[in-house]
């Protein structure tokens, strides 16, 4: 099992734990268990960035690349950071357990 913490923009905590043979996004995972903050209007299209999300740097750096489209859409989000990313372009493998994900306030 997975767990994932999120971590909205008041400091109010979600814990999730998802089995690695579901093969989700991250923005799947967290419509599925109801996290706050992660609205995905496109359900994963890529072309709303409502599932905005941000990581400390060590995680960051523990992501695959994100690629030139998901850059492109990162662009027209509200408080982008270096460390800003599409939770639909993260797919949860056991490499992700116990990471913690941080939703922007403007996605509230």
């Amino acid at each position: 099992m997975i767990k994932i913490k999120f971590v909205a923009h008041d400091g109010n905590e979600t814990e999730i734990t998802i089995d690695p043979a579901e093969e989700l996004s991250l923005m799947q995972a967290a419509v599925n268990n109801g996290v706050p903050g992660i609205d995905a209007e496109c359900g994963g299209a890529m072309s709303c960035a409502t599932c905005h999300v941000h990581f400390d740097a060590q995680w960051y750096e523990r992501l695959p690349a994100a690629a030139a489209m998901e850059k492109d859409m990162l662009e027209f989000v509200a408080e982008p950071t270096a460390t800003s990313r599409l939770s639909c372009q993260i797919k949860i493998t056991p490499a992700l357990d116990g990471i913690t994900v941080y939703t922007p306030e403007s996605q509230y």
